[in-house]
């Protein structure tokens, strides 16, 4: 009768300490399968937080590039624009350098002549005319003999400062017509600009 109630107690025991070790091994199943979920989910995340890192940086590497670019691409047109402002420059220091020189030339004036005409044309005979203290003898001659041409008196104002050429005026001053050198020479400049900036395909 012991010896039935110990085979009884003893099969109860097993099946606890079974159903124990059945537990034991779901729940450790388990576990290492949440583990796992949160490892993979850990490992996304980690690929996902690199990438994003990654991504940016590229971002951030192209655009200093993009900055780097326009940068060099400002600073090669700027050095562009002073090469130009200074060609223009050069150009007409030389063309003014050789005013004195090419004074006393026939060619230079004739271009008087026709100045003094275009300023007749424009004001008439109300026209006072002014120029440099160079250039006095040669308005003089050119005044005279278009006196003598057309009939009519011709007035010559004060010496002005410039390089050369006439600047006209009405009587009254209502009517300014400068035809020196000096503003010609500024009329020019934008004009010789672009010319030279089509030599450097500005």
């Amino acid at each position: 009768m012991a010896h039935d109630h110990d085979k009884v107690l003893e099969s109860i025991v097993g099946k606890v300490v079974s159903q124990v070790e059945s537990d034991l091994i779901s729940q450790i199943e388990s576990s290492y399968a949440q583990s796992l979920d949160r490892l993979r989910a850990s490992r996304a995340s980690v690929e996902s937080e690199y990438n994003r890192i990654v991504e940016a940086a590229s971002k951030q590497a192209e655009n200093l590039k993009r900055q780097i670019v326009e940068s060099s691409r400002l600073a090669v047109r700027n050095k562009q624009l002073l090469l130009i402002e200074e060609a223009v420059n050069d150009v007409f220091k030389h063309a003014i350098a050789r005013i004195d020189s090419i004074r006393a030339d026939e060619r230079y004036e004739s271009m008087m002549r026709r100045l003094v005409e275009n300023a007749l044309d424009a004001i008439g005979t109300d026209a006072v005319l002014e120029c440099n203290d160079s250039d006095r003898d040669v308005v003089d001659r050119i005044v005279l003999e278009l006196q003598h041409k057309y009939n009519f008196s011709i007035e010559i104002g004060n010496s002005i400062d410039c390089l050369g050429g006439i600047r006209a005026r009405s009587k009254d001053g209502s009517i300014i017509l400068d035809n020196t050198l000096d503003s010609r020479i500024e009329r020019m400049k934008p004009i010789l600009k672009k010319d030279i900036a089509r030599l450097f395909m500005v």
